[in-house]
């Protein structure tokens, strides 16, 4: 199952699919680390919904809703 990123519940963990930005968006999510084939486990939502906070490559990481709103994931079924 695909959903994006910004739609995981805390707790729930996947796999990037694709990154659907373009430009200095995509380039600095690449930066950080989020690449295709990664394994990403959301952690926290912020009381308002942003930001988020994720763990990728052993490190947490703080997203905007907007940023997260463009990772496509792969889910397992759970």
């Amino acid at each position: 199952m695909e959903k994006y990123l910004s739609e995981f519940a805390v707790g729930q963990s996947g796999v990037v699919k694709k990154i659907a930005a373009d430009g200095k968006i995509k380039r600095r999510l690449f930066d950080m680390g989020v690449t295709p084939n990664v394994e990403i486990l959301l952690r926290k939502v912020a009381p308002l919904g942003d930001p988020i906070e994720v763990t990728l490559r052993g490190y947490e990481l703080s997203l905007r809703k907007s940023e997260a709103q463009t990772i496509l994931m792969e889910v397992g079924n759970d």
